[in-house]
């Protein structure tokens, strides 16, 4: 019998499609994988993913609150730093944080209130992070 594996999707809520759009893809540099609505008018609900990491988008009343917070590990935390930084966003400017938990974090709120920390551990040693 083998173990069981388990992968966390966070859920993001979202007002606006095209507002999510600029800020997650164009900005994060997220890639769409799919894109559901029950209907022409309906409302959104999407995976986005970067990397290893995956999220849900959705626009459905009920899948989750505004304001949601996800914490992100990751590694190369400076070169996501700037790669974003050198697409701007008018609405955000994060910088990065040495945490007194051993970490490196960026921190970012989306236009929906959804905040997303993106944490880099710091490794004993590792000279950048000092």
């Amino acid at each position: 019998m083998s173990t069981p594996t388990f992968y966390a999707m966070p859920i993001l809520r979202i007002f606006d499609e095209t507002i999510a759009k600029k800020f997650h893809l164009d900005f994060l540099g997220f890639k769409t994988i799919w894109e559901h609505r029950f209907a022409p008018d309906m409302p959104l609900y999407t995976e986005i993913a970067r990397g290893g990491l995956r999220l849900h988008l959705s626009q459905h009343f009920g899948d989750t609150i505004p304001g949601f917070r996800t914490y992100i590990e990751t590694t190369n935390l400076d070169e996501f730093h700037r790669e974003i930084t050198a697409r701007g966003h008018e609405n955000c400017r994060p910088s990065i944080a040495i945490q007194p938990w051993h970490a490196r974090e960026m921190s970012l709120t989306d236009p929906f209130g959804n905040r997303l920390t993106f944490g880099e551990p710091i490794r004993q040693g590792d000279k950048k992070n000092s």
